[in-house]
């Protein structure tokens, strides 16, 4: 009689048949070539099987063939598909190019061209994509020959999608990815590649006379084999059930008489045929399927004799060196990962700090290397507010991912660049004109315009853009924003001179030879040993250089109470950090006036904000930035204040578990001790 095994779910089933095999091959019960597995419908468990016989290194025989995607050739042909079917965008184009690395249809590209292309513009038609190789000079490209018209020459034959399906497989696949191209190509019509080639098997070069296999019911009655396991005795799949004739009902011609073997009397006689011609046969079912649903029990089972299978217990024989730690605990918990993992979830519960909170190594070489390099506003910001997404972000180098597909809106920092960038332009091109100090709101606004245009066409080149119209409506706030940033009223200085986006600490990346002071000089904050660099969003300047007023612009919305705001917690720091520069690079006799503006400000509110002591704010954050930085290089990289915020970008790296910031950050706060004395300065 059969044995009979009850398992979870169905990828319990499979891992439960990988373990019978090996324990039948490991005793000495069976060879490799007596061993089958088999399904009613083996295309529901095939990916499975694949996957948990390359884990555990035993190769099996799919009788029916594999899916072709699960090859490398199937890969490049649905890279193709999918770049002709769903668009052109850097993502899919470069995994295209990829897969099709070394054949001869790229072969005049030399490797690692793509290191030319923006890296975060999703470059969804062939004039993006002109312009960002227009932005390219032939230096940038490997070996010094720009190969944008290759390029170029393919994008144009894929932007015109499945219409020249055939022709575009001919013209790029290698031979053996063009034949499963074609075969796709004879199943369905163009549009319908990605399914269609999902369909298609190809053999997996495995002798079946020297291995196991992983066949159909049907097949396996054909050829039967001594040691069979058979998988989903479930109500519905062993037998399948037999569905009534749609277009012939079975009131007008039973079902019997259109199809004299009916599937479900089919499943029986296999199984039938299965279990009476195996030396030793194994059948199981599911308890549940992949989403939690109760399934029944196939009415073949019958009296047999039931075995439950736990899902975590030990087997005799694992399946893989992976099934062989889960199933046991006790062995896997001797390992390295192991302990470090029930450690940090222990730390995590702990009533005090722990390194897994935060505390690494005193004077850490990480850290250090990231103090001797010149730091910037919004890394200061982190450092006084959250060191432990500062050691993340800087230390460690970790990154949020980019986002590759088009947008549906503009975020406010997108918003912020593009307001900057159209400030700068504008205000070059009148400083070019007889100086922005003289301008007239008229030249001012047709200025903001012209730059509007030339910078949305430069970002539409290299950053991903939201839809035409919701595009053109962000653009017309933008300039809107950018027009009213320019002709707030402020006294005139004598002699003024203008500049925006002006570097220091940092080489000019548009290389302007009219700058007050030379970029790459050093700035240091007294008493930090920290240099900072940064570009300030607007500099006037009086022509003796005694005065000269700081603005940065800010693009959000006006909040309450920002006239009494100095460094507001840590918040607000390039006010502060820019007039120290332009008091460091043109001397310390220059009076410097630093304020915020808000282009965006309600009409008749307050949108101008002067910083009333400079001196005494520089001195606070000199103060602040000296202790944060003590503390850190001790090994306090703790959660901070901003550590909780809705828009931390690093959130996913605190731990999942519950109220982990509430019962954790008093503690952290406490062994940051005077660190966070800045957080409840206004």
């Amino acid at each position: 009689m059969p044995e009979l095994y009850s398992c979870a779910t169905p990828q319990h089933e499979v891992l439960e048949a990988l373990r019978w095999m090996r324990t039948l091959i490991a005793e000495g019960k069976a060879r490799t070539e007596e061993i089958a597995i088999a399904a009613t419908s083996p295309a529901d468990f095939d990916d499975h099987v694949l996957a948990l016989s390359r884990d555990s290194n035993l190769p099996i025989h799919f009788v029916q063939g594999i899916k072709a995607v699960a090859t490398a050739d199937g890969q490049t042909a649905a890279a193709l598909a999918d770049v002709l079917v769903k668009g052109l965008s850097q993502e899919r184009v470069r995994r295209l190019f990829r897969r099709l690395d070394g054949t001869p249809a790229i072969a005049d590209l030399p490797p690692g061209w793509p290191r030319v292309l923006p890296t975060d513009a999703p470059l969804t038609t062939v004039q993006r994509w002109e312009q960002a190789f227009a932005q390219a000079t032939p230096n940038d490209w490997p070996e010094g020959v720009d190969r944008s018209a290759r390029v170029l020459d393919i994008l144009r034959l894929l932007e015109r999608g499945p219409a020249v399906a055939l022709e575009a497989g001919k013209q790029l696949l290698p031979k053996l990815p063009l034949k499963l191209w074609e075969r796709a190509l004879e199943e369905g019509p163009p549009a319908a590649l990605p399914v269609t080639l999902i369909h298609l098997r190809v053999d997996d070069k495995l002798e079946p006379a020297s291995h196991p296999i992983w066949t159909s019911a049907i097949s396996l009655a054909a050829a039967p084999r001594p040691f069979v396991r058979l998988l989903a005795l479930n109500a519905g799949r062993w037998p399948r059930r037999i569905s009534e004739d749609r277009l012939i009902p079975d009131n007008i011609i039973e079902i019997k008489d259109l199809d004299p073997l009916p599937v479900a009397d089919g499943d029986r006689r296999d199984f039938a045929t299965i279990i009476a011609s195996a030396k030793h046969a194994s059948i199981s079912f599911s308890r549940r399927d992949v989403e939690g649903r109760l399934l029944g029990r196939s009415p073949l089972i019958g009296d047999f004799n039931l075995n439950y299978l736990s899902r975590g217990r030990i087997p005799s024989h694992a399946a893989s060196e992976s099934d062989r730690l889960l199933a046991r605990p006790s062995e896997f918990r001797k390992t390295p990962i192991a302990k470090s993992g029930l450690g940090s979830w222990q730390d995590w519960y702990r009533p005090q700090i722990t390194a897994h909170d935060g505390l690494v190594g005193r004077t850490h070489p990480r850290l250090q290397k990231v103090f001797r390099q010149p730091m910037s506003a919004t890394s200061l910001r982190m450092l006084l507010r959250d060191p432990i997404r500062f050691v993340w972000r800087y230390a460690l180098g970790w990154r949020q991912p980019e986002e590759a597909e088009e947008p549906r809106t503009l975020d406010a920092l997108a918003f912020g660049i593009l307001v900057h960038d159209i400030l700068q332009a504008a205000v070059s091109t009148l400083e070019s004109n007889g100086g922005f100090g003289k301008a007239k709101p008229q030249a001012i606004e047709k200025a903001v315009g012209d730059a509007a245009v030339s910078v949305a066409s430069l970002w539409e080149s290299e950053q991903p853009v939201p839809p035409p119209i919701i595009w053109r409506n962000s653009l017309e706030s933008i300039r809107e924003a950018s027009t009213r940033a320019l002709t707030y009223r402020l006294d005139p200085m004598p002699k003024q001179k203008s500049w925006t986006e002006i570097p220091f600490g940092t080489q000019d990346r548009k290389e302007r030879n009219d700058l007050p002071w030379d970029p790459s000089h050093l700035v240091e904050i007294p008493k930090t040993g920290i240099v900072i660099q940064g570009h300030i969003d607007r500099l006037d300047l009086s022509g003796d250089e005694s005065s000269a007023r700081v603005i940065d612009y800010k693009t959000g919305r006006l909040k309450k109470g920002r006239a009494d705001i100095v460094v507001d917690g840590g918040k607000e720091l390039q006010r502060c950090l820019y007039a120290f520069a332009v008091r460091t690079l043109l001397g310390h006799k220059v009076d410097v006036e630093a304020s915020l503006l808000y282009p965006r400000a309600p009409d008749g509110e307050q949108a101008l904000f002067t910083l009333s002591n400079v001196d005494a704010a520089l001195e606070l954050l000199a103060t602040a930035i000296a202790t944060a930085r003590t503390s850190l290089e001790k090994g306090v990289a703790l959660p901070g204040i901003d550590a909780g915020e809705d828009h931390n970008d690093f959130a996913f790296a605190l731990p999942a578990n519950e109220n982990y910031l509430s019962r954790k950050r008093p503690l952290a706060d406490q062994h940051l001790g005077d660190a966070i004395k800045i957080w409840e300065a206004n």
